[in-house]
């Protein structure tokens, strides 16, 4: 049977989501502790990958298994074999032709960021910060240029393994509660660092260091060198993929309600 999970982590202590030499990864614990768990081999897949530092309100994967378990049971076992800051949030089993990644219609993330003149501690690890204010108007001035199909080469990392640059935007989404802001992205796919690289160009046109028009030109030099340096993985959340409703998968978890 397939059995589909909705995972949520911290991902400071690790180095991203895929399995390594080194076992430090997300995915290594979570095969690990499914294994513990099954007295099997289990290999997962997931909706979308994250980096060193970046986390998961709801990381989907799936896995095979001949073990037969009801949702709660493998949502307490696989749990109690995981570290504190990794948790399985649901379990289901899915219907024939699931895949993870391949039925994704889009993803989301956010990132929080801290703006004050005073960098964060209690919260290190777990918000961008920006010492100077942002320009709310610039900032969704810039982000709109962003919207609808096109080529994100200037904020495609060199590593990355996507086929085409080519995604499209759905939504950019701004929000600021106290000192924190909430900036939402959702696109049929992302490009590895596309949206830390993103995020380093907003925070200088918010700060008033480039004009808004700024990333009209970087959207279409589609090179590299014109964006700004990648910015911090610290503040960056993967919220999840989207299904059509025929999968039954749940669009947000209990951990949303803890972001600003």
């Amino acid at each position: 049977m397939r059995v589909a999970l909705g995972l949520s982590y911290n991902g400071q202590n690790y180095q991203g989501w895929q399995s390594q030499a080194s076992g430090l990864t997300v995915q290594d614990r979570l095969e690990l502790a499914l294994g513990s768990f099954t007295d099997q081999k289990i290999s997962t897949v997931c909706a979308g990958r994250t980096d060193a530092g970046v986390h998961a309100l709801m990381q989907v994967v799936h896995f095979d298994t001949t073990r037969d378990r009801t949702p709660y049971a493998w949502i307490r076992g696989t749990n109690a074999n995981l570290p504190r800051d990794i948790a399985v949030q649901w379990a289901m089993p899915t219907r024939d032709g699931f895949h993870c990644r391949a039925c994704a219609t889009s993803r989301r993330y956010a990132y929080v960021l801290l703006e004050s003149p005073i960098r964060p501690s209690v919260e290190i690890g777990r918000v961008g910060w920006t010492f100077r204010p942002l320009d709310p108007d610039a900032l969704r001035a810039a982000a709109d240029v962003l919207l609808g199909e096109h080529d994100f080469s200037s904020f495609r990392a060199s590593q990355c393994q996507a086929l085409s640059p080519v995604k499209k935007m759905l939504a950019i989404d701004l929000a600021k509660r106290g000192a924190y802001w909430r900036i939402e992205f959702e696109a049929n796919a992302f490009l590895h660092h596309m949206i830390r690289n993103i995020m380093g160009c907003l925070v200088q046109i918010g700060q008033g260091a480039k004009p808004v028009s700024w990333m009209a030109e970087v959207l279409a030099a589609r090179d590299r060198k014109a964006a700004a340096p990648t910015f911090s993985p610290d503040g960056l959340y993967f919220l999840g993929p989207r299904y059509e409703p025929q999968w039954g998968m749940p669009e947000r978890t209990p951990a949303y309600d803890g972001l600003p």
